[in-house]
């Protein structure tokens, strides 16, 4: 029964990472989250963030169905030790790229529109970019997140996943609400630096510990 708890923590604390390092970076929807925050107030920035929050985790069930269906494939040593090593070059690219991205900040609309609005806007622009789904690949790999045959567990992970984006779009929108007065694109580029370098950190620790045969997380 330990053996089980200390799964399910092992699951919810990756699951709260993967969702925080699939929602920092400043991309179009992170930016448009700020934005809104600052001309329209931190609850349209909010469910801006959480329309993003459903987009990404249909993306991640997406990418954990397609990997349950080769598990036994991924979980041999060689392949894993593999994957892990190619999971931690795509973090590193990832957060390489998020480093040195120059967001934009457009001019503020007149129209408010309403939160449900805000919301589906938010949905969509994550939608369009399907590209998350290598995003997604790399953090299973590297953190080992399939659990095949363990709905229960797996939905755990997933529910993780929603949880840590949400802490995310909650701080990061308390925060520019904030600063509001002083929040402007030199910040911006300040947090994709700071987010950048963390998960070129993560990816880096990984792929040492994955060639050392160590196991952090």
């Amino acid at each position: 029964m330990w053996f089980e708890h200390v799964i399910l923590l092992d699951l919810t604390v990756k699951g709260l990472i993967v969702g925080i390092l699939a929602s920092a970076p400043m991309g179009p929807v992170g930016v448009l989250c700020i934005q809104r925050t600052l001309n329209k107030g931190r609850y349209y920035g909010l469910v801006t963030g959480l329309g993003a929050t459903l987009s990404d985790i249909l993306y991640a069930v997406v990418t954990g169905f397609g990997m349950s269906f080769v598990v036994e494939f991924i979980q041999q040593p060689r392949t894993m030790y593999i994957l892990q090593l190619v999971g931690s070059i795509m973090l590193f690219g990832f957060g390489w790229y998020t480093f040195h991205s120059k967001p934009t900040l457009r001019p503020p609309s007149k129209n408010k529109g309403t939160l449900m609005q805000n919301f589906g806007t938010g949905f969509l622009v994550t939608l369009s970019n399907p590209l998350i789904i290598f995003l997604f690949m790399a953090l299973f790999a590297r953190f080992t997140f399939v659990v095949p045959d363990h709905e229960w567990q797996q939905a755990l992970g997933y529910l993780s996943i929603v949880l840590g984006a949400i802490l995310w779009w909650c701080g990061l929108t308390y925060v520019v609400d904030k600063l509001r007065n002083t929040f402007d694109l030199n910040r911006i580029g300040l947090i994709n630096r700071l987010i950048g370098g963390i998960v070129m950190a993560v990816s880096v620790l990984g792929l040492f510990s994955t060639l050392l045969g160590l196991t952090l997380y």
